[in-house]
């Protein structure tokens, strides 16, 4: 089945790697609901962590370019990663798709940083601002009982190294604006890390109700700073 071969490529992939993980919890982690999970981002090895630690398949939404290049679009398809629009399209297609597994009772997963912290790599204790478009899908979807699971991944030691020029990406995805700056593509590998799970933050349907207007776009943003603060609060731990 593809939820068992996405846990199994998971473990495999941290386990050739020499990997080390220490999980932490901060409450039981709700089952038998819809979950959204939000992390911060740095490594390509992010999803399988995750995945691991919830010993559960995550649909993680994933840049549109990574369904372009040849081998990592094999690699995100095997871990059942579902691609993003290109920059230059607006996210219908994320909402619908994303929706329909949330409805399905599977687990979806965000990187709320978006690309950038793959190519300017933050340091460990420290995370991008949160784009806003997973707090919208929260409060948009027609999903009982959805809950957010706030999720940190911590290195305490890891290696970096250029992987290719950012350029080079260009003829995959001619569409994003990263990909026309000079430098080159890094790689984080983890050698020891520790993945932090935060507490449950529930969608509640009185919430939902209030999401219309200049509202709606100030109930977008407390969520998304509520998670992001929960996500900070786990890194600082």
């Amino acid at each position: 089945m593809f939820f068992d071969s996405s846990l199994a490529l998971s473990h495999t992939l941290l386990t050739m790697l020499g990997v080390e993980v220490s999980v932490q919890f901060e409450a039981p982690v709700p089952r038998q609901v819809p979950l959204l999970v939000v992390s911060n981002h740095r490594s390509f090895l992010d999803a399988p962590l995750l995945i691991t630690t919830l010993n559960h398949s995550v649909r993680f939404a994933c840049h549109h370019y990574m369904s372009q290049v040849p081998g990592l679009r094999e690699f995100v398809t095997a871990l059942g990663c579902f691609p993003l629009d290109s920059p230059d399209q607006r996210h219908h297609t994320f909402f619908d798709r994303a929706t329909r597994l949330l409805q399905s009772q599977e687990i979806v997963g965000i990187f709320p940083e978006g690309t950038q912290s793959m190519i300017d790599v933050p340091n460990p204790d420290e995370f991008r601002s949160f784009h806003r478009g997973f707090a919208h899908l929260a409060l948009r979807a027609p999903i009982e009982n959805l809950t957010i699971l706030p999720m940190a991944i911590v290195s305490s030691d890891e290696s970096q190294g250029p992987v290719a020029p950012l350029q080079l990406f260009q003829w995959f995805d001619p569409s994003e604006p990263l990909f026309k700056q000079s430098g080159w593509h890094p790689a984080v590998v983890y050698h020891r890390v520790e993945v932090r799970v935060g507490t449950p933050i529930p969608v509640t349907e009185a919430l939902r109700e209030q999401y219309r207007g200049k509202q709606g776009r100030r109930l977008a943003h407390d969520l998304t700073q509520t998670c992001s603060d929960s996500v900070a609060q786990l890194l600082h731990a």
